[in-house]
């Protein structure tokens, strides 16, 4: 069966190909150019944060915050299962060990309750990951840092434009960490942020970036030739990219607001189902604000989520799983790095499944979807009792209040 409905699609919305076109013109295509500066002072100013960076990805942003944190051997962080493998990636590669923590049930985020029971003499920072554009609980994880005198870095991958109790996501925590992939709300194809929220950081940060050199310094008039003066690698992203990143930014109102009415119809479409408990949908808290990064549905396990993706795909709908989680793979276990149980992230990562979500999908094909999903759980014998652990929180759609961004 030939898709027609993708799982993501790229958009263009404003001047993403005239800057492109005016980067190459300009004669600075690489980095640190014209439209990085301007893209780097649009989220400073937008989300008030001392300063942003440009990076490769997000990936390069959270390998740059573990060289911050200064990781080595020996040292270990606390961080979710249940997240791409960029978080983890980055602690190993310092030789420092990941600690896994269950996650919640509503918000799938991690359980700030379990974390400090997973602290040890070795713990030197918390890597909280704002799973789906929901905000973890960073009070309580903010408080639990200060008590044990560790770094947090958010990864905000998902979070871009994303609140917790009218604060931006990444700008709570020492370090926060954005993604600009093709899948996420503002992209560039290939891209992220490092925002720095502590300026005792903001120097080193720079000379990360930049290949360990003090070429930053140079180019402002502050040094009169740079060198090489720590370690480091080339973390700095295009112009180019830049150019194409920047015409998101500046449509970040525009764009955020279709993703909320596409999310919000396919709550509306198929609350019916989770009315009668066949499926569970996306669980916003009341002091949050979510981007409306993804919109997705829990089945009652694996077996009838598999058998969901192939009744969509046969209708020409592309829907995906989510994470494998981490603390279950095989490079885990060579780290010594899997935990004994983790029920939530198990049962969490059998069950969830992501429905088509960007820019361009039009309320016929989010019709269509929904429909789909719908007649799947009509058919005979695919709808059966559920049998739920008690979450001791309320499954349910609590729509964003109309935040001033």
């Amino acid at each position: 069966m030939t898709i027609h409905i993708p799982f993501n699609k790229p958009c263009i919305v404003g001047s993403e190909l005239i800057y492109v076109g005016q980067a190459v013109a300009g004669g600075h295509a690489s980095g640190n150019g014209p439209f990085t500066r301007r893209a780097q002072k649009l989220l400073e100013e937008r989300f008030g944060v001392p300063r942003a960076l440009l990076t490769t990805s997000c990936t390069a942003a959270l390998e740059m915050a573990a060289l911050l944190c200064g990781l080595g051997p020996g040292d270990e962080v606390i961080l979710p299962s249940y997240t791409f493998v960029s978080t983890a990636n980055a602690v190993v590669l310092r030789g420092a060990k990941p600690v896994f923590v269950d996650i919640r049930s509503d918000t799938l985020n991690i359980d700030e309750r379990l974390i400090e029971a997973a602290i040890t003499p070795r713990t030197r920072a918390i890597f909280p990951v704002h799973y789906a554009g929901v905000a973890c609980d960073m009070d309580e994880i903010m408080a639990i840092a200060q008590r044990h005198n560790l770094l947090v870095v958010e990864d905000a991958a998902q979070g871009v434009f994303s609140k917790y109790k009218d604060r931006w996501l990444g700008t709570i925590g020492h370090l926060g960490c954005y993604s600009f992939h093709e899948t996420k709300n503002f992209s560039c194809g290939e891209g992220g942020a490092l925002i720095v929220n502590h300026r005792s950081l903001e120097k080193r940060a720079e000379i990360l970036r930049e290949k360990g050199t003090n070429r930053s310094q140079f180019i402002r008039g502050q040094v009169d030739k740079y060198t090489w003066v720590d370690v480091g690698s080339s973390y700095v992203l295009s112009d180019m990219l830049a150019a194409f990143l920047l015409g998101q930014l500046e449509n970040m109102d525009k764009i955020s607001e279709r993703r909320r009415a596409i999310f919000e119809r396919y709550a509306a479409m198929l609350a019916p189902l989770a009315e009668r408990g066949q499926i569970d949908i996306p669980f916003t808290p009341q002091h949050c604000a979510t981007n409306h990064h993804m919109f997705y549905v829990l089945a009652t396990d694996l077996d009838e989520r598999t058998a969901l993706i192939a009744h969509l795909r046969k209708a020409g709908i592309l829907a995906v799983f989510h994470y494998v989680p981490l603390h279950s793979s095989p490079f885990a276990r060579s780290l010594g790095a899997e935990q004994a149980s983790l029920p939530v992230t198990d049962r969490v990562s059998e069950r969830l499944l992501r429905l088509p979500m960007y820019y361009d999908l039009t309320d016929r094909d989010i019709g269509e979807i929904a429909r789909s999903v719908t007649e799947f759980y009509d058919c005979a014998g695919t709808a059966k009792p559920r049998a739920r652990a008690p979450t001791g929180r309320e499954h349910r759609l609590i729509r964003r209040p109309q935040a001033s961004i």
